[in-house]
């Protein structure tokens, strides 16, 4: 990613898990930040201890105003380079409560689909200016996942949608967008924290110097890590009549 310094970005979902590793990373290498959550205290303290932090709004990604808020942050900033898009939820939810159903699909697939809209539209009409969106899926994009049906759907969407939005600048002939399609294993971080066993987990702080480098490097997936990487590769042999018989489950 070649940008002039200083460079700018937004990280969505920065008051904890990957979306604060990252803040912390990019903030280690010069970047100036705008942090976005619904926790507006949280993101009061985290300006006050990372001094790249420049910016700060409390933003629901599920509400209809998000984009213009998320508007008055790259304003505040001075403008956006890159736009790290880490809000996300997820259940085990094998008893399928559609509360837990219904929430996850309105901010994994609705709300990512609003905020990532008005960042492309945002570039699209800054055809002289590089800029980048990164997004968290998952390895849980690659096959339906029995026991968290809404989480592996909905990060399906978001992998699927990013490829369409890859093409779309291929059509309109926007190559001055970057889309990065971000697929990490089980983190260690709050999302896992409800009790159940999660076999591999993976370091959040290394985790997120992975999806920096890549995002530095300009890759258009970015699997974390190599153990993940050979996971799903295995997935994908796996043929549909035979991945529904298996009683795949973390408990």
């Amino acid at each position: 990613m070649k940008q002039t310094i200083p460079r700018r970005a937004i990280v969505m979902g920065a008051t904890s898990g990957i979306g604060l590793e990252v803040v912390k990373v990019l903030a280690s290498k010069g970047w100036q930040l705008g942090v976005a959550g619904r926790r507006d205290d949280v993101l009061q303290q985290l300006k006050d201890e990372v001094p790249q932090v420049m910016a700060v709004r409390a933003i629901d990604i599920t509400r209809d105003d998000a984009p213009q808020r998320l508007n008055g942050l790259i304003n505040e900033l001075g403008g956006i380079d890159l736009y790290f898009h880490s809000s996300g939820i997820g259940y085990q939810n094998p008893d399928l409560d559609a509360d837990k159903e219904l929430r996850t699909v309105e901010t994994n697939a609705v709300g990512f689909t609003r905020m990532v809209d008005a960042m492309f539209n945002y570039f699209a009409q800054r055809p002289d200016h590089q800029g980048h969106i990164a997004v968290i899926s998952s390895i849980a994009r690659t096959k339906g996942l029995g026991a968290a049906p809404a989480y592996s759907a909905t990060k399906r969407y978001v992998s699927h949608y990013l490829e369409c939005l890859s093409q779309l600048c291929t059509i309109r002939r926007l190559h001055h967008i970057h889309l990065h399609d971000i697929r990490p294993g089980f983190v260690r971080t709050p999302l896992i924290a409800d009790g159940n066993r999660y076999p591999m987990q993976l370091d959040p702080e290394r985790v997120a110097q992975s999806i920096v480098r890549g995002i530095e490097r300009d890759r258009s997936v970015i699997t974390v890590d190599w153990r993940y990487r050979l996971l799903v590769a295995g997935w994908r042999l796996l043929p549909r009549w035979l991945w529904v018989r298996l009683p795949i489950a973390t408990k």
